[in-house]
């Protein structure tokens, strides 16, 4: 092996475009330029987790620890091996929200629900479940060119559409991709303005017993998502900020990018179960900041229909005064 071929795989990057490369990797993500031999030569390693049959999380598995049921939607784990994992975290956002600040927030939000729900949410609902989790989702910048073209209202003329395009350029800086299979996307998106990326440590600290979700997609897929995310905030640039006049239609954007750097961090969350009158209803409260929460609550029937009866009797008492003034 010639001196040329000796680079620290941590620290080796793409001489054409400069993304950072990992072992493994036998090309460049983005531009696609063969990469030195000595990161292209995975090791092929082999872990344990625990596999979800309901919802399809993955999450560490411990021999110590018996964890018959998913921290995420409870249903039945099962142990999967598997080989040549590509994805593995790089760091733990540690929990700053305690399990009786969550508790309290729960029963503060219940009780801010409004009139539509029952008078009794906040005093009858009862906490099933409280469980620390980490969650795990890429974080990555990237320097970028996007092209674009579309029609619009500008200059149209007599006519009602004009073509325009333009190029620019923009940097996406601490963008989140979700990875996690136990929390849907619009969880994610309900909690995630609140964490402190700087606060990111090699070990997970501040919840006893917590579940530790595992990346489990093959790079190459994780690649495809973070493609696509970024894909979507170049249109919503695109739309929001490049294309003149208020109306436009048939909006096409192209992307170049560079220097992608993506991190693989893992996010505090207490994932919650409380029950009202036999129902179970789930709430995820961030693990950094109490005041992002998202869950689901009832409503009472009986107020709805009542406010749907006083409608209808105004309309009717309208429609009645309307009458005898003819």
């Amino acid at each position: 092996m010639s001196e040329s071929d000796i680079i620290d795989a941590s620290l080796a990057s793409c001489a054409a475009c400069g993304t950072p490369l990992e072992k493994g990797d036998l090309r460049c993500a983005i531009c696609g330029k063969s990469s030195p031999k000595q990161i292209a030569a995975a090791v092929a390693t082999v872990i344990k987790i625990l596999r979800c049959t309901g919802c399809g999380a993955a999450v560490a598995y411990d021999p110590k620890k018996q964890a018959p049921s998913c921290s995420f939607c409870d249903s039945v784990v099962e142990v999967e091996t598997l080989e040549d994992p590509m994805e593995q975290t790089e760091g733990y956002l540690p929990f700053k929200v305690t399990p009786d600040e969550a508790r309290a927030q729960l029963k503060n939000w219940l009780a801010s629900l409004g009139w539509f729900r029952p008078s009794d949410l906040s005093t009858s609902a009862r906490l099933q479940e409280l469980r620390p989790l980490w969650w795990v989702a890429w974080v990555f910048d990237a320097d970028s060119m996007i092209s674009w073209a579309a029609d619009s209202n500008h200059g149209s003329g007599r006519s009602a559409w004009a073509p325009h395009s333009g190029t620019t350029e923009f940097v996406f800086d601490d963008i989140l991709a979700s990875a996690s299979r136990g929390l849907t996307g619009a969880e994610v998106d309900g909690i995630t303005r609140g964490y402190d990326l700087r606060t990111a440590q090699s070990d997970p600290q501040g919840a006893d017993n917590a579940t530790v979700e595992q990346f489990d997609v093959q790079r190459s897929q994780a690649r495809k998502q973070v493609a696509t995310v970024l894909n979507q905030l170049a249109r919503v640039r695109v739309e929001q900020g490049e294309i003149p006049g208020s109306r436009f239609r048939k909006v096409q954007v192209s992307l170049v990018i560079r220097n992608l750097v993506t991190r693989r961090l893992s996010f505090p969350a207490y994932v919650m179960a409380y029950q009202y009158k036999g129902a179970l209803y789930r709430v995820v409260i961030s693990g950094q900041d109490k005041s992002l929460l998202i869950g689901k609550a009832p409503y009472s029937l009986a107020k709805i229909m009542l406010v749907v009866a006083g409608v209808v009797g105004l309309f009717a008492f309208l429609f009645l005064v309307f009458a005898m003034s003819q």
